[in-house]
């Protein structure tokens, strides 16, 4: 009985140290966040330039993939 005593009092320190961690983790996360924040406008980022879309014809590639699938499937 003594044994099954000592692993309950383990098991609530591990999840009492666990649930201490994650909490300063979460704590941190958010004030690191606002010191971010803070000084984002010191180095905007750029918006992702979009590449131009390529304008593609239908060719006799596309019919025999097209042909290819159909027949894998039928």
């Amino acid at each position: 009985m003594e044994v099954l005593g000592q692993g309950l009092v383990l098991m609530l320190a591990g999840m009492g140290i666990v649930y201490v961690f994650l909490s300063i983790l979460i704590v941190v996360t958010k004030c690191t966040m606002g010191i971010v924040a803070r000084f984002d406008s010191i180095l905007p980022q750029e918006a992702p330039k979009k590449a131009p879309a390529a304008k593609k014809a239908a060719t006799d590639d596309d019919a025999n993939i097209a042909l290819a699938i159909a027949v894998a499937l039928g």
